[in-house]
């Protein structure tokens, strides 16, 4: 009976999982990081200009972003967060599903021991 359970949980991970690599294969353009508006004078709020910001390979970097591209890459952001989330949450199933199957092998090890001692 928990062997038939544990079969049907690592079945409904394993369709989960695929699922999300369905969604990863139809992400489009990402890049990481946060855009923010800045201004050359803060005090005044005179000449303003968007600065994406993010980290790559341990380096943070600052990009400008021209006003006609704004869109855009606040788009590839949020694409960006998605494709993370996504991927955390195949991590997570993931370690789920290997420590089940775990479980269901010690199980049958368990099982084979007892009845051979018998």
């Amino acid at each position: 009976m928990l062997y038939h359970m544990s079969t049907k949980k690592l079945k409904q991970i394993e369709n989960q999982i695929q699922k999300i690599k369905d969604e990863l294969w139809k992400i489009g353009e990402m890049r990481p990081g946060s855009l923010t508006l800045q201004y050359k004078v803060p005090k005044e709020k005179k000449g303003p200009y968007y600065q994406l910001s993010y980290t790559h390979k341990m380096r943070s970097r600052t990009q400008y972003v021209r006003a006609e591209f704004v869109d855009e890459t606040h788009q590839q952001i949020e694409v960006y967060k998605r494709f993370k989330k996504l991927i955390e949450k195949w991590i997570d199933l993931a370690i789920e599903h290997s420590q089940i199957k775990m479980k269901q092998v010690k199980r049958i090890k368990d099982e084979k021991n007892s009845r051979s001692r018998k």
